[in-house]
């Protein structure tokens, strides 16, 4: 791989294997060396039927579990030996997630949900992360609802708001888990589109997990898992 290649890449698996009960008669492996690499501006789906292992993957991928053999590489640092610290500030830096549930905090205001994850990282936000925030609200067409709290706003909007929260590090990585199953159609066509200006606007890699064929076809690429293993990874159009 040249120099070249390699700062453009922001995720590697190598020989990925990830297994539950470790050790005792119920052991069960769930991803089977698994090879893989996502780069700057890559715009992929990953598919496959339920129970395929596309959960798994992305929470090891976004360093919520580790793989029990392999290695995980993100903006070429492995991390398999990685310390938590290590990982909780790389997840909190390279990675943004937004999840079919959208996990708003009630209490918080749309802004202070946006700014969470930078509050989390340096604790009180600077003036400058504020107006990154609130330029990210009006991005995601939210402008003026900045103090609404989550339950003032329509499901639609609050999914906007994650999005929003997501990106407002600036990640590296981009990981969506079936971020659009509980919208209804026009709400999923506003946040996918949202997820593509960002892409092409930050470079940010996009992995993207839909059940959602329509969604899927139109992704630059689509990653098709079958039983744990990567059946075929196709660039589309």
């Amino acid at each position: 791989m040249s120099e070249h290649d390699a700062s453009q890449e922001v995720m590697r698996l190598q020989g990925l294997r990830k297994s539950y009960n470790v050790g005792k008669p119920t052991e069960v492996e769930v991803l089977h060396g698994l090879d893989l690499r996502l780069q700057r501006r890559d715009f992929a789906a990953l598919v496959g039927a339920s129970g395929s292992g596309k959960s798994t993957l992305l929470n090891v991928i976004g360093l919520l579990d580790r793989p029990t053999a392999g290695e995980l590489f993100l903006l070429a640092e492995p991390t398999q030996s990685m310390d938590d610290a290590r990982r909780t500030e790389l997840r909190g830096s390279a990675i943004g997630f937004v999840f079919q549930f959208h996990h708003l905090i009630q209490a918080f205001t749309t802004l202070e949900n946006v700014l969470m994850p930078l509050m989390v990282a340096t604790g009180k936000p600077t003036r400058e992360q504020i107006d990154r925030a609130r330029g990210l609200l009006a991005q995601v067409g939210l402008e003026g609802l900045e103090q609404r709290k989550p339950d003032q706003l329509s499901g639609g909007q609050q999914q906007r708001v994650a999005v929003a929260r997501a990106l407002v590090t600036h990640p590296a990585l981009l990981l969506a888990d079936e971020p659009t199953g509980n919208l209804d159609s026009k709400s999923a066509t506003e946040v996918f589109q949202l997820f593509r200006n960002f892409n092409r606007e930050f470079g940010c890699a996009v992995l993207l997990v839909t059940h959602d064929s329509r969604m899927s076809e139109q992704c630059d690429r689509t990653i098709m898992l079958v039983d744990g293993n990567i059946e075929s990874d196709e660039a589309l159009g």
